[in-house]
């Protein structure tokens, strides 16, 4: 299919493209370019609650692994943020 560039650098991805590729509004990319060629590499970007899951998890696991007890951490981070503040 041939598309055309708006005055804006805009370009419409077919609607046959978007259905096979399940493409909804507000869809990221990344584009890359090399001598004639653009290529749009669709991006998953995770949501909010998504990544506080992941830090959370990540968290619970390093303090299990330092043997570290939830009255530990919070005085940690309660410490940290003093100094930070400060």
């Amino acid at each position: 299919m041939i598309v055309t560039m708006s005055s804006k650098g805009q370009i419409v991805v077919p609607k046959s493209i978007r259905k096979d590729l399940r493409l909804e509004k507000g869809a990221n990319f990344a584009v890359y370019a090399k001598e004639d060629t653009l290529i749009l590499k669709k991006v998953e970007t995770p949501s909010s609650k998504e990544m506080f899951d992941r830090l959370t998890k990540w968290g619970t696991a390093l303090a299990k692994k330092k043997g570290w007890k939830e009255e530990e951490m919070m005085e940690k981070l309660y410490a940290r943020r003093r100094i930070k503040s400060e």
